[in-house]
């Protein structure tokens, strides 16, 4: 399967990519730019908890696991020289419900970060990705 995604210049160091139909404007916050959209970095950290997000939901859904909500934190530490890159990613996962079943949300989680989630399998060759999940029990 062949991606495409097209990139044009806007101004200053904006850029906006067509990805599908859709239109994402990305931008730099420092002297040269003017935050009308969010950097490149923070982006692949948006795509890594999208990506492994879709995994698990879709697995938690097939292995009928009920939860009311569910929601990520992603940090990422940037080295000093360049090129900038991630040297480690910590990635936390929420689970919100009611009497949760631990084993199959952590089987899901495991199988998203070890198997499935392709943007983790990209990332994690340069950078470590810690992951922790917290379970939050509801009335």
């Amino acid at each position: 399967m062949l991606h495409k995604v097209k990139t044009v210049w806007k101004e200053n160091m904006a850029f906006d990519s067509q990805i599908d139909n859709h239109t994402l404007r990305i931008d730099s916050a420092g002297a040269m730019g003017d935050a009308t959209g969010p950097g490149p970095k923070k982006l692949l950290l948006a795509s890594l908890t999208g990506c492994t997000g879709m995994d698990v939901v879709s697995l938690l859904k097939k292995m009928r696991v009920n939860f009311s909500n569910f929601e990520m934190d992603v940090e990422a530490d940037l080295t000093e020289e360049h090129p900038k890159v991630y040297s480690e990613i910590r990635l936390i996962y929420r689970v919100f419900g009611n009497q949760l079943n631990k084993e199959k949300i952590k089987k899901a989680v495991d199988l998203s970060q070890e198997r499935y989630c392709g943007v983790n399998a990209m990332l994690r060759k340069n950078s470590p990705i810690d992951y922790s999940i917290e379970y939050i029990e509801e009335e």
